[in-house]
């Protein structure tokens, strides 16, 4: 077995990338850490976020990491050098997941605000805002073929929306909690 070590607090998210050979960390010590999955070694420590660092992911291509943080922020890293390349701010709250389309062209961001966020990561811009849930939203994710956005939230429900225009196709229910 392999135990990573190096935060300093609880770890909230965890991410491999698509050849498995790297794990993405975020913490509560406002770090994103990337891992070498053959060495059980630590390679990169991301400092950036002024809060804890609530979701993480790798782009499919590797290239980048994606972080959400309770600083409101998202931000883009280069998963290779370390270095951040974008910040997104519009979240009135804490961000509380993230997730990159399959072409990497798209983040989609979970808030504490209730809504979500779509960003075009070649612009940086925040291309739509997503309304509907009435309470947090805790996990957002992309279709395969990037048409479609489904989150979840602490309001008990599930949302599927179509990714280009941010309507809210359907409403799934069911969670008592």
């Amino acid at each position: 077995t392999l135990t990573l070590k190096g935060h300093t607090q609880p770890v909230t998210s965890v991410a491999f990338s698509a050849d498995g050979k790297r794990i993405v960390s975020g913490s509560w010590d406002q770090t994103v850490k990337v891992w070498d999955t053959d060495k059980g070694t630590e390679t990169l420590t991301l400092k950036g976020h002024t809060n804890a660092v609530t979701s993480v992911v790798f782009s499919a291509d590797g290239k980048y990491i994606v972080s959400g943080s309770y600083d409101h922020t998202v931000k883009v890293w280069d998963a290779n050098k370390g270095t951040e390349t974008l910040t997104l701010k519009g979240h009135t709250q804490g961000v509380l997941s993230v997730a990159f389309s399959a072409d990497g062209k798209r983040i989609v961001s979970g808030s504490h605000d209730m809504t979500m966020k779509v960003w075009d990561t070649d612009k940086g811009t925040e291309t739509l805002t997503l309304k509907g849930h009435t309470n947090g939203v805790t996990s957002v994710a992309f279709s395969a073929d990037g048409k479609y956005i489904v989150s979840g939230s602490y309001d008990n429900t599930m949302k599927v929306w179509d990714a280009e225009q941010g309507t809210e196709i359907l409403t799934l229910k069911g969670h008592t909690q």
